[in-house]
């Protein structure tokens, strides 16, 4: 078997270390594996940055892993550079074209799904921000209670003090691509996930015909429970490199 290159892709309010543990079991296999950045700025930007990442930084198969809007990055990526062979999606959304992350969250239950965001959200601007875009950050209250209520108290802490924003826009933009309809596709499903219930996880996983696999664990499974999220890549590297 050919050995895929995994190339992991961190969602909003995290960076590539979300996937530290992650990353280093599948290094102590034998993969290679790369992290890089998203900039969590909107989807088609973060979407061609990866397009390029890939096409310059792997050779060979790839097995293309994202969480949460990482999902969504990924699903508009997969299919415009590198070999992906295999998707995996942990806690992700998983998006149609035409969706976006505000519309999949509406109605959902989503903690995050309030009439007044600024209960659980603290938006700023930025410079060189589009008319009307603002970053918006977790408040602490929300990390510990509603996006990493698994983790130790002292990890939670550097979340809410290292996170790293993401704008209303990148929520707000619709996918114009979905790789999923023609890539394999594999998905853990957080079952105490409260930024995406288990219900929309799932159900996105399942149009989306993907291998799903279960863990209880909040939002952040890959740091709270990693070996889920290890064994849903292995089983598309597998796939990957047939």
């Amino acid at each position: 078997m050919t050995k895929p290159s995994i190339v992991l892709v961190h969602g909003a309010w995290a960076d590539a270390s979300s996937w530290n543990t992650v990353a280093s079991e599948l290094r102590g296999q034998g993969f290679d594996v790369l992290a890089p950045p998203n900039a969590l700025r909107g989807v088609e930007p973060d979407a061609a940055y990866l397009t390029s990442f890939l096409a310059q930084r792997t050779s060979g198969p790839v097995v293309l892993v994202g969480h949460s809007y990482g999902g969504v990055v990924i699903t508009n990526a997969a299919g415009a550079g590198g070999d992906v062979r295999a998707l995996v999606y942990v806690n992700a959304f998983i998006p149609a074209e035409g969706e976006s992350i505000f519309a999949i969250l509406g109605g959902s239950g989503s903690a995050l799904d309030v009439p007044d965001p600024t209960t659980v959200l603290d938006i700023a601007g930025y410079p060189g921000a589009p008319e009307g875009d603002a970053e918006a950050f977790l408040k602490a209250d929300t990390v510990y209670r509603y996006f990493a209520q698994d983790l130790p108290k002292a990890q939670a802490d550097l979340i809410v003090t290292g996170q790293r924003p993401i704008t209303l826009g990148a929520n707000a933009a619709p996918t114009t691509t979905a790789a999923w309809r023609t890539l394999p596709s594999w998905a853990v499903v957080g079952t105490d996930d409260l930024v995406i219930p288990e219900a929309t996880q799932r159900s996105l996983a399942e149009r989306a015909g993907a291998k799903i696999s279960e863990v209880a664990a909040s939002h952040l499974s890959m740091v709270s429970h990693p070996e889920t999220t290890v064994e849903a890549i292995l089983a598309a590297a597998a796939h990957a490199g047939a």
